[in-house]
């Protein structure tokens, strides 16, 4: 009978497994990559984590320049200065130790009722306007009121609080940081006053207080 040859089928490889060094050396060599890993995931995440930080003292070093600005800056036209010998006051602030005069021109009649004005009504030779922030701050509020006019409230860091009225094609919304000089929108007419024409109404309050804003400006 012919002899069968009987052949080893183990791999030669295994020899190597074989070896005291060899296991040692797998593992050495994952957690070298795994630690490589790591530290790439760290530097992507740590490269985000400051962009952010770095906008957001940006941001914040923005508003405290607003916030500074409105500190030191004292309230200007709502207008164009250029104009300002274009500007007439249709109506005044209604101050009770005014005189006779300047108390009926601070009066508005409406269906037989009158109602006192609680800032000043601006015109410039009855054209419209574009109206600017009086000094830098925060658009706290827009009203949108075809019978009364449109509204803008703008807040300031220093307590005041400015209001421009009967305007349209607004440029700003809730929540805007504007600085002072910044246009807002632009003058028009409304049904509450319509006598005036096209106008700008605009309101000063100190400490939720309304003020004359001839107080702080010259007309």
């Amino acid at each position: 009978m012919r002899e069968e040859k009987q052949f080893n089928t183990s791999p030669k490889n295994n020899n190597w497994q074989k070896k005291p060094w060899f296991w040692p050396t797998i593992y050495g060599g994952i957690a070298v990559v795994l630690i490589g890993l790591i530290f790439t995931y760290n530097a992507l995440i740590g490269d985000e984590t400051e962009e952010q930080a770095v906008q957001e003292e940006v941001a914040s070093e923005d508003n405290t320049i607003i916030e500074t600005n409105a500190r030191t800056e004292t309230l200007k036209y709502p207008f164009n200065e250029d104009q300002l010998d274009q500007v007439s006051v249709l109506q005044d602030f209604y101050d009770v130790t005014a005189d006779e005069a300047t108390r009926e021109n601070a009066l508005l009649v409406f269906n037989q009722t009158f109602s006192t004005s609680s800032g000043v009504s601006l015109s410039v030779n009855s054209e419209p306007f574009e109206v600017l922030a009086a000094m830098s701050g925060e658009v706290t509020d827009v009203k949108l009121d075809a019978f009364t006019g449109n509204e803008i409230v703008v807040t300031h860091a220093n307590g005041m609080e400015t209001r421009y009225s009967s305007v349209t094609d607004i440029l700003v919304k809730k929540g805007d940081k504007v600085e002072q000089g910044q246009p807002l929108a632009t003058t028009t007419e409304n049904e509450w006053n319509p006598t005036a024409g096209i106008h700008l109404h605009f309101e000063v309050l100190q400490d939720g207080e309304h003020v004359n804003p001839r107080n702080f400006l010259a007309f």
